[in-house]
């Protein structure tokens, strides 16, 4: 894993019920935003810059990875 990543406050969304299968959200002293699966907290991240997770975010709220 990426050195910006040691230390790191991993938190699950408040969304999240009891189940295994969430993903973990880091706020990265750089000011960028790493996301990993709570089920392989070893395993790969994905770490985003400040503006790439905004759109993210904005597009999750706004209903665009809806599938139903």
């Amino acid at each position: 894993m990426s050195g910006e990543l040691d230390g790191a406050a991993w938190f699950k969304s408040s969304r999240s019920g009891a189940g295994k299968e969430c993903v973990e959200v880091a706020y990265l002293g750089s000011g960028r935003i790493g996301v990993r699966d709570s089920k392989n907290p070893g395993g790969p991240a994905l770490i985003f810059a400040p503006d790439d997770w905004t759109s993210f975010t904005a597009a999750v709220q706004g209903g665009r990875f809806d599938t139903r």
